[in-house]
């Protein structure tokens, strides 16, 4: 991989090789509802059934599944309260706050590309 005339060496993560840091943070953070999981959380706290009823097509297989991969990549964290029944919070990292940028900037992106083709 050549990134600004300088060869960049592969390097491994997690058990997985990558070519360049876009294929990382894309593996960490993209998908179909990774991005908008972490945006829902850029306020605040969020328990699992606040993120289900903001994302009302995902399925509660997929969504748990996606958080499970943000906490394994520690841009999520998942607090479990000792009560009955068990109250579950989801909140973003310092790491996952990074991100909010990122996604912001892609939101404007995706709203100036819409203005080129929805007049």
């Amino acid at each position: 991989m050549v990134s600004n005339g300088e060869i960049m060496p592969e390097f491994e993560f997690q058990g997985k090789k990558y070519n360049n840091p876009v294929e990382l943070s894309l593996d960490v953070i993209g998908g179909k509802w990774k991005m908008p999981i972490i945006w829902r959380l850029k306020d605040g706290s969020k328990r699992y059934g606040e993120l289900r009823r903001s994302l009302p097509k995902v399925s509660h297989k997929m969504l748990t599944q996606q958080l499970r991969e943000l906490e394994e990549s520690e841009i999520i964290t998942r607090k479990v309260y000792p009560e009955v029944p068990p109250k579950v919070e989801y909140s973003l990292t310092l790491l996952g706050k990074s991100v909010i940028p990122v996604i912001d900037m892609l939101r404007e992106w995706g709203e100036e590309y819409r203005s080129v083709f929805i007049k």
